[in-house]
Parts: structure tokens; sequence; C-alpha cells
């Protein structure tokens, strides 16, 4: 018999179009007293899998990573237990004060999900890079995934 914890993990497909079908992240960092630092941020996943947020460049979870690089991160949905899905990570994070690159996430991020046409994309950045210069991004490398969807036990448990 298939243990219950194989039978609701979901694939590396299914991870993939479930991060890309939720808008918010929990990031966890390690606070300078000991105790997590858990903040809420929209992100987006590249597509060699490492996962981007921003924040302002002198913002608690920066001064957390760059004391301590690792990270927990969350995505989680349900409110029965028979609907309950969520992905954790581990991830190493890498803190990168490029302004280009800032503004690029910004973009990427604002526009999760829609078309955007040149011109719509060309405001959008011209409005993410008034703030991109105060800010960096938080880029996520993931080491390993644990995820669970309940659904899949069929009403069975």
């Amino acid at each position: 018999m298939p243990s219950r914890r194989n039978s609701i993990e979901l694939s590396a497909e299914e991870t993939r179009s479930y991060l890309d079908s939720r808008k918010t992240l929990i990031i966890v960092s390690n606070g300078k007293d000991g105790y997590p630092h858990t903040m809420p941020m929209w992100f987006a996943v590249n597509d060699d899998g490492t996962i981007d947020c921003t924040t302002f460049g002198k913002s608690q979870k920066v001064l957390n990573y760059q004391r301590d690089p690792k990270a927990t991160l969350l995505v989680e949905s349900g409110t029965e237990y028979t609907q309950l899905k969520g992905v954790m990570i581990y991830a190493h994070t890498d803190i990168i004060a490029d302004t280009t690159q800032v503004t690029d996430v910004l973009v990427k991020i604002n526009s999760r999900g829609q078309t955007l046409s040149t011109a719509a994309a060309q405001q959008l950045r011209g409005a993410v890079s008034k703030t991109a210069a105060k800010r960096v991004v938080l880029r996520f490398l993931p080491m390993k995934y644990v995820s669970w969807d309940h659904a899949k036990l069929g009403g069975v448990y």
C-alpha cells in the first residue's frame, strides 16, 4: 500500500502549475532574535525555477537574508481539510540590487496572468521604475520541495 504522504504529493508539473496560479507567497527568514520573520509577498517564478520577489533594500527581511540566506517559502490554499493544498520550499536567497533587474521583476510580478501591449508594458515599466532604486530582488533558489493536495485522497482519510 502506498504511503498517504506519497499519494498527496504534487508532481513537478503540478507544483509549477500551482505556483503559477497563486499570487501571494509567504516568505520566512531567520530573525535577529532567533524568531522566524514571516511576510506575505507577491512573486513570480522564472523559467529556471527560481522565485523572485522585490522589497525595499532596508527592510528587515533583507537584513535577515544578508545574515542568513536560508529561506522557507509557502504557498497554500483551502478552507476545508479535503481542499488543503500547498507547496513549501526550502531555498537559498540571493539579494540583487541592480535597478534594471528590480524593474524587470516588478513588471513581471505586476503583470502576471496578463498579456500587455507594448505601450501598456512601457507604461507599467515607467510606473514601477520610480521605486526601483530603493528596492532589491529577493531571488530564491529552491533546494527542496514539500507538497500536498488533500483532494487526491478522494474523501478517504
